[in-house]
């Protein structure tokens, strides 16, 4: 059956999407000392935000109700999504790399399985065991630089720290996205969780501005903004709804392994950061288990996607 133009949209679409997300890498390693990570991003989640309501406007003003009894739920998500997974993600690009953000963001699946299996008791096999251990060294390689002989000796980057806990915020995120159904739209339930982050984020950046020892926002400022609030918040977001809808929720998935790719040709062509042979390494270990994982999900579910549709993106 020959593909429909959607279709073929949507193939073309699955290695586009990848990079616009890859973008906001670019954008944490550029912020330091231009804008602060709190007030990035939260002026980002309040335009990407303004893009999602007006979508939606209608269907927003008809479930007031819902918005209103649910208000916790939404205030939560926007903490954990667009506070955590945002400001924190520019907090860690003051000291590692795009690379290392990208190779530790593609954890999230797996901390995603383990999640499901202890806290909405998903069976767990082995071989998810034998990927989730696998993709752990990747990053452990990739941290400790290679160096696991000389462990002791290793630095720690404080930004590897900041984004890990970004990458487990956006675990607690996909499984209460999973676990809190909504009647809402993606683009009206994106509008209510970027307005709930918005007032989360809404403190620290003003503290941020009132203790910036340079202006708070200026025009290179506002064009990061721009790009975090129109690519990675809003574009990368309609793509993957498009390849989810036309593709399926499994081939979707894909597109965020190859995130690391794209953060580390970016990164050493916008922002001249080297690519060593332990990112590579790292980067093979992780694409390695994290193909174990959804092979063993697809493998026990059928031709449905094991996690859930929402959760395959972080930033």
């Amino acid at each position: 059956m020959p593909l429909t133009s959607r279709q073929r949209l949507a193939i073309a679409l699955i290695f586009i999407t990848p990079a616009l997300w890859a973008i906001n890498y670019l954008v944490a390693r550029r912020a330091p000392g231009v804008i602060e990570p709190n007030l990035l991003a939260m002026l980002r989640w309040m335009g990407a935000g303004a893009i999602y309501a007006g979508l939606s406007w209608r269907e927003l003003r008809g479930h007031r109700a819902h918005i209103v009894a649910d208000w916790r739920r939404y205030l939560v998500l926007g903490a954990l999504g667009m506070w955590i997974c945002g400001a924190w993600v520019y907090i860690g690009g003051r000291t590692t790399t795009a690379v290392n953000i990208a190779l530790i963001y593609a954890l999230s699946p797996i901390f995603i399985v383990l999640a499901s299996a202890w806290w909405l008791r998903e069976r767990f096999v082995r071989l998810q065991a034998v990927g989730i251990a696998l993709a752990f060294a990747g990053v452990l390689h990739v941290i400790l630089q290679g160096r696991w002989a000389a462990l002791s000796e290793v630095q720690f980057v404080p930004g590897d720290g900041w984004i890990l806990a970004a990458a487990l915020s956006w675990t607690a995120y996909a499984l209460l996205l999973k676990r809190w159904p909504s009647p809402l739209s993606t683009s009206a339930r994106l509008a209510v969780i970027s307005a709930c982050g918005v007032l989360v984020l809404l403190p620290f950046a003003a503290w941020e501005v009132a203790n910036s020892t340079h202006a708070p926002l200026t025009l290179e400022g506002l064009g990061l903004v721009a790009a975090s609030a129109l690519f990675p918040g809003y574009a990368a977001y309609w793509g993957y709804a498009v390849i989810q809808q036309e593709l399926g929720a499994a081939r979707a998935s894909v597109i965020q392994y190859l995130g690391p790719l794209y953060a580390a040709g970016l990164g050493w062509l916008v922002l001249g950061e080297a690519v060593h042979l332990h990112h590579a390494v790292g980067l093979v270990l992780v694409l390695g288990g994290v193909y174990l994982v959804t092979q063993a999900s697809r493998r026990r579910d059928g031709p449905a996607d094991a996690l859930p549709a929402r959760a395959a993106r972080a930033d």
